[in-house]
């Protein structure tokens, strides 16, 4: 195993950590743990009576989890899915908690690790498996999928306008030799999209590895099933904090918000009737600051967005 290479800076700590409103005898949650920079920050708000359970499906994340907070009786550590967030706190007897925090996709130290296969950077196998002891691995995938598979995935994962041309590719070249790694699947698609492409500031191959990426984790079904999951779990006054990093995740987040803190649409045409008061207030929106782009490139396409429930019956 490759060791780290960066220190991971978590992405807007203060207004994530601040947004949340840490009660320092609460129970919260980290369902993305990471690397753990935003669960130890709220771990400094909170008082002995406090606890964190932290998650991660990532069997390195929780590994790195247990060395670095498993000697305090404030936290506990499971490794689990966004779409089993209701059932694990279950098991621990955890039916509400005060505050959840999400941050989604790939980590840094993921990236980092060339034998994990997310990056188009290092030379490894071409993996991408967040889990790498459950599904399919990227390369597995692209050597069975068909033409139109791809295409699609590329195009719905990436919005990648050269989907087709790219799928095309990855069938040509697999009849002659599967593509087994990181730097061959960059070379190709590279190779696919032209000069025009490599010119770019963004790596031709960005939106390829991204689109395979979250296909092979379901990354996008994860986190729908764990919103749902999360706004059920809050206790009144408890807030859910999620950071997302490009726009199809943020929409999903942005929908789930609205469809609980925002009443739907009447008809003109018809009387209108008095709704109930809604259970739940989008708290906000925040975008990384200048300084913080500066200090931290990966908060550059960063979206944090906070939502509370005010109870049933809330007025």
């Amino acid at each position: 195993m490759s060791t780290e290479t960066t220190t991971h800076k978590p992405v807007m700590p203060e207004e994530l950590i601040g947004g949340l409103c840490v009660r320092r005898e609460g129970n919260y949650v980290d369902a993305t743990l990471g690397r753990g920079g935003h669960s130890s920050l709220l771990l400094y708000r909170l008082a002995g009576e406090g606890k964190l359970i932290m998650f991660d499906r990532d069997p390195q994340a929780i590994a790195a989890a247990n060395q670095r907070f498993g000697a305090d009786p404030r936290c506990l550590v499971r490794h689990s899915r966004l779409s089993e967030l209701q059932a694990s706190l279950a098991e621990l007897g955890l039916h509400q908690v005060t505050g959840i925090m999400m941050d989604l996709g790939v980590s840094s130290p993921q990236l980092d690790q060339p034998e994990r296969g997310f990056s188009f950077m290092h030379d490894g196998p071409l993996d991408m498996r967040m889990d790498p002891t459950h599904g399919q691995s990227a390369a597995d995938w692209l050597q069975q999928a068909d033409e139109a598979e791809i295409r699609k995935v590329l195009f719905a994962y990436a919005e990648e306008r050269r989907a087709s041309a790219i799928a095309r590719a990855i069938v040509k070249r697999r009849e002659l030799k599967p593509l087994r790694s990181t730097a061959e699947l960059a070379q190709l698609v590279s190779d696919c999209l032209g000069a025009a492409a490599r010119k770019s500031k963004k790596h031709p191959a960005t939106r390829t590895f991204q689109a395979i990426r979250i296909f092979i984790n379901d990354e996008l079904q994860e986190l729908r099933s764990g919103l749902q999951q999360a706004l059920q779990l809050l206790e009144p006054g408890g807030r859910l904090a999620v950071l997302a990093f490009h726009s199809l995740e943020d929409r999903i987040v942005k929908r789930a918000f609205n469809d609980v803190a925002k009443p739907a649409a009447g008809n003109r045409r018809l009387p209108q009737l008095e709704t109930p008061p809604l259970a739940y207030r989008i708290v906000g929106k925040w975008l990384p600051s200048a300084d913080e782009i500066k200090t931290n490139p990966r908060s550059r396409s960063a979206v944090l967005r906070i939502i509370e429930f005010r109870g049933e019956g809330a007025t």
